[in-house]
C-alpha cells in the first residue's frame, strides 16, 4: 500500500515562494499568531500525526469498514483512539474563535491541515471534516445562545456535526425536500422525515452529534423558497451544557459503499425530533450554502488528496518494477530489464499525476487566501468587501470542485495503470484510491451540476467580476511581488522534483 509522506517541501514552496503567505497573514486581523515559525510547527505536527497515526489506518479501515447494529455504528479498529488523539492535539479548533476554545488562526491553515489528513486517510477525515461546515453555519447564522451552547464542544472536537440535506426523492434539487418542522409553541420544533447519504450521521467517536437539517414549516411556500434550517442534536443539551435525554433521531442503516468504507454514510430517521431554528424562517437554503461551499471546497481537496496519494504509491513501484527495455535504449544494463520509470508511457502517467497534484494544490491555496479575506471582512463588518471576495470565491468553487475531482479520479486510475495487473489487487492499495476517489465527482453536486452553476449563474452579465478577476489574477499576483524583478534575474528558488 502507498506509504504516505506529507509533501512539506511542495507545501512550503507554495506558501513561501508563490503566494507569499507571510505577507498575506500580516494583513489578516486574526493572524497575529500565524508567524512563519508557528505555521511551520503546525505543518510539522500535522505531518507527524498523518504519517504515524492516520495513514496506517487507511487500508485496514477500508478492509474492516463500519458495522451497524440497531442504530449503533462502530468505526473500524483504531479510529476511536486516533480521533481521541486528534481532539487532544487541538486540531479541530485551529481556525475558530478563542471565545469558543479555538486558536483563531486563519482559515487557510485549517485547509492545509485538511489536505494532509485527507491524503493520509480520507475516510477518517470525513468525521471531523463535516463538523467544520456545521460550525461555520452556527457561527454565522446562529443566535448567541446557540453559539454558546454548541460552538465550544464542536470546536474542541468533543462533539461532531453533520449536514442533512438529501432525501430519498431528491438530491441536488432541494426544492423537493419533504421533511416537516412543526412548531411546538415553546420556540422549538418537531422535525419529522428521512435523510439519506448523511456522512458521519452516526458513529462512536464523539459523545454527541449536531445535525444541521433542512425542513419545511407547515405554511412554507413551495420549492426552495420554503425551506428552513434547524439544529437537531443527537442528545439534547441542558442549560448547564451537560447532555440530556436522547433525541428522537436515529440511524436506520448505513450504506454499503464502493469506497471510503470506513466513513459511515447513514440513513437518518427524524421522528418528531426536537429542533431549533437557525437563521430566518424559509431562508434556510441561503444559510445552508455556507455549509455547501465549505463542503465543495473540501471535496476539491479530496481530488488533490487522491492525486497525491496515487502518485506517492505509483512512483516507488515504477522505480522498482522491471519490464523489457526502454525504446530509447538500455537504461539499467546490469539488470535483466529496465525499470518501468524509463518507459515513456509510464513517465507520462507519473508526470500527469505530479502535474495535477501540484496544480490542484496551487488552485486550492490561492482560494484559501480569498476565504481568509472573507473572514477578515466579517470581523471588520465590511459588507462590501465580504461580497466582493464571496463572489470571487463563488466563481472559483464549481471549478475547484468539478475540475479537481475529475482529475483526481483520473490520477487514481493512472496509478492503477502504472501497477498493471497488480493495481487491481487489494493489498497494494491502489484500487482503494480509485474507489475512494469515485464519489468525489458525485457528491456535493455532480460535475454536471458544477458546470450548470458556473455557466448558468457565475458567468451571467450581472456577475462578470469573477471571470474578470480570473483573467487578471496572474498578472496581478506577479506585479504585486516586491521582488519580482530580482526573481526574473536570479536563480531558480527551488530545484524541481519531477520523478
Amino acid at each position: 500500500m502507498p506509504q504516505y509522506k506529507a509533501p512539506l517541501r511542495d507545501v512550503r514552496f507554495l506558501l513561501n515562494e508563490v503566494f507569499d503567505y507571510s505577507a498575506h497573514y500580516a494583513q489578516q486581523p486574526n493572524a497575529e499568531d500565524a508567524t512563519p515559525d508557528m505555521v511551520d510547527a503546525i505543518l510539522e505536527g500535522c505531518a507527524t500525526f498523518c504519517e504515524e497515526v492516520l495513514a496506517p489506518l487507511n487500508l485496514s479501515g477500508d478492509q474492516e469498514g463500519c458495522t451497524f447494529n440497531d442504530g449503533v455504528v462502530t468505526t473500524p479498529k483504531g479510529f476511536k483512539e486516533a480521533y481521541a488523539e486528534y481532539v487532544a492535539g487541538g486540531w479541530q479548533g485551529i481556525s475558530h474563535p478563542k471565545q469558543y476554545g479555538g486558536q483563531e488562526l486563519p482559515m487557510s491553515l485549517n485547509l492545509l491541515k485538511s489536505e494532509m489528513m485527507g491524503t493520509a486517510n480520507w475516510s477518517f477525515t470525513m468525521y471531523p471534516g463535516l463538523s467544520l461546515g456545521c460550525m461555520n453555519t452556527i457561527f454565522q447564522f446562529g443566535s448567541d445562545e446557540q453559539k454558546n451552547t454548541y460552538m465550544p464542544p464542536l470546536v474542541s472536537g468533543e462533539w461532531t456535526g453533520t449536514m442533512c440535506l438529501t432525501e430519498p426523492q431528491c438530491g441536488t434539487d432541494l426544492g423537493q425536500v419533504k421533511t416537516k418542522a412543526e412548531p411546538k409553541g415553546d420556540g422549538t420544533y418537531k422535525i419529522t422525515g428521512t435523510k439519506i447519504f448523511i456522512s458521519a450521521g452516526e458513529h462512536d467517536l464523539s459523545e454527541n452529534i449536531i445535525h444541521i437539517v433542512l425542513a419545511r414549516l407547515p405554511d412554507a411556500p413551495k420549492g426552495t423558497r420554503g425551506i428552513s434550517l434547524f439544529i437537531v442534536p443527537k442528545f439534547l443539551v441542558n442549560k448547564d451544557g451537560s447532555l440530556g435525554e436522547r433525541n428522537t433521531v436515529k440511524a436506520g442503516a448505513i450504506e454499503h459503499k464502493m469506497g471510503i468504507r470506513a466513513s459511515a454514510t447513514c440513513v437518518m430517521n427524524f421522528d418528531e425530533a426536537i429542533g431549533y431554528m437557525i437563521a430566518e424562517p424559509n431562508k434556510g437554503l441561503e444559510a445552508m450554502f455556507t455549509f455547501m461551499n465549505t463542503a465543495r471546497i473540501g471535496t476539491a481537496v479530496q481530488g488533490l488528496a487522491h492525486a497525491e496519494l496515487s502518485y506517492q504509491g505509483s512512483l516507488p513501484y515504477a522505480k522498482e518494477r522491471r519490464s523489457m527495455r526502454a525504446l530509447s535504449g538500455k537504461k539499467d544494463g546490469d539488470q535483466i530489464a529496465d525499470a518501468l520509470i524509463w518507459h515513456a508511457d509510464v513517465r507520462r502517467m507519473l508526470l500527469t499525476q505530479r502535474a495535477v497534484a501540484e496544480g490542484a494544490r496551487a488552485m486550492i491555496y490561492h482560494s484559501a487566501k480569498i476565504a481568509d479575506n472573507m473572514v477578515a471582512c466579517v470581523s471588520k463588518g465590511d459588507k462590501t468587501g465580504y461580497e466582493k471576495f464571496d463572489n470571487e470565491l463563488g466563481f472559483y468553487t464549481p471549478i475547484l470542485k468539478g475540475f479537481i475531482t475529475e482529475m483526481g479520479l483520473e490520477c487514481a486510475n493512472l496509478g492503477m495503470q502504472v501497477f498493471g495487473g497488480h493495481g487491481y489487487i487489494k493489498e497494494h492499495g491502489m484500487e482503494q484510491i480509485a474507489r475512494d476517489a469515485r464519489i468525489s465527482t458525485l457528491y456535493e453536486g455532480t460535475t454536471g451540476i458544477q458546470a450548470l452553476d458556473l455557466l448558468g449563474r457565475k458567468t451571467r452579465p450581472a456577475r462578470q467580476e469573477g471571470p474578470r478577476l480570473l483573467q487578471a489574477r496572474p498578472a496581478m499576483e506577479v506585479a504585486d511581488r516586491p521582488d519580482h524583478a530580482a526573481r526574473q534575474q536570479g536563480p531558480r528558488h527551488r530545484e524541481r522534483r519531477l520523478l
